[in-house]
């Protein structure tokens, strides 16, 4: 079973940036990908970005060209970073193992307009 904690949310104004973290308790090239989800209120989760086991990158079109996920593997950790954020991008982001696998315990991300 793997830990997964997720740090860096906050509050922001539209326009502004986050880094989200999130630190794995196992080795992430172990995996077949890493996975960022949010969820808002009142809403499913939804899928946002994703890392592969051999660092290939995919993303939800909406955030496109916006969000970066990236990773460290000695640290192993995953990272997404948020800039431009808009309103619409308020919600609960989780860290995923595979593709929900495992979950974080979510962070909290509000931009306000």
């Amino acid at each position: 079973q793997v830990h997964l904690v997720e740090s860096g949310g906050g509050l922001v104004q539209a326009g502004g940036s986050l880094r989200l973290s999130c630190a794995a308790s196992r080795n992430i090239v172990s995996v077949n990908a890493m996975t960022w989800y949010r969820q808002a209120p009142g809403k499913q989760r939804e899928w946002v970005a994703a890392i592969t086991g051999v660092g290939m990158t995919n993303y939800k079109d909406s955030v496109k060209g916006r969000f970066t996920i990236s990773r460290d593997i000695a640290k192993n950790t995953v990272y997404l970073q948020m800039n431009n954020l808009k309103p619409d991008d308020t919600a609960v982001y989780f860290c995923s193992w595979g593709w929900g696998a495992s979950w974080g315990q979510g962070t909290q991300v509000t931009v306000s307009s």
